[in-house]
């Protein structure tokens, strides 16, 4: 079962622009800075993806899935068996599907704001920014976001040497852990425009409080 609240929470940190700068206890070195600068040019530059995903939470539950990636605004997790989700973001609307139910909910695009790796820009200087660390392989940055459930954590790993979003991990208000896994991953595919369409035989159901 996947939780929602959970993974919407990790997609409003993970792809939300909030207002504040950053927010480091330290001043990030001059390498640093440059490649932060080159991970966003390089990842504004990718207009579409589709890979797999390995999503694994605190009590080690793991559970994989597809995403496709379209800029601007456009994504869908697909969760695989014996989960029936689906998260669908296509510019007008975020949408959680539930596959068995033929049912889904409904949020305003601009309250689940995708604009960090969905925009036409990404630029980390507009968000929360409180960590970067750095090792032989990959750059982690961590964001903070403040959500309606209270400020969520996400940290972002980038493989240095291809600047390619390869982890990200959610901590939630709770205290609860997500880990998201990118393989697999193709870029410059062509995605068909219904991958980001809503069935119309699905039912619209209240979102939940």
């Amino acid at each position: 079962m996947i939780r929602r609240d959970a993974v919407l929470l990790g997609l409003t940190a993970l792809f939300a622009s909030a207002t504040s700068g950053f927010a480091l206890d330290r001043a990030l070195t001059p390498q640093e800075q440059q490649l932060i600068l080159d991970i966003s040019t390089y990842n504004s530059a990718i207009r579409t993806m589709v890979g797999r995903f390995l999503q694994i939470d605190t009590e080690g539950t793991r559970i994989e899935g597809t995403f496709y990636l379209e800029r601007p605004n456009k994504i869908r997790f697909r969760y695989n068996p014996p989960s029936h989700e689906e998260i669908v973001s296509n510019g007008k609307g975020f949408y959680v599907l539930d596959r068995a139910e033929k049912t889904y909910y409904a949020y305003p695009q601009d309250s689940i704001p995708l604009r960090q790796f969905l925009g036409d820009q990404i630029d980390f200087n507009k968000t929360n920014v409180i960590d970067v660390v750095s090792s032989d392989s990959y750059l982690t940055i961590t964001i903070t976001d403040e959500t309606v459930a209270g400020t969520v954590e996400v940290s972002l790993a980038f493989d240095i040497a291809t600047k390619d979003l390869a982890q990200w991990s959610l901590v939630q208000p709770n205290g609860q852990e997500l880990t998201f896994s990118l393989y697999d991953v193709e870029k410059g595919v062509a995605i068909p425009p219904a991958f980001f369409g809503i069935d119309a035989t699905y039912e619209s159901v209240k979102t939940p409080s």
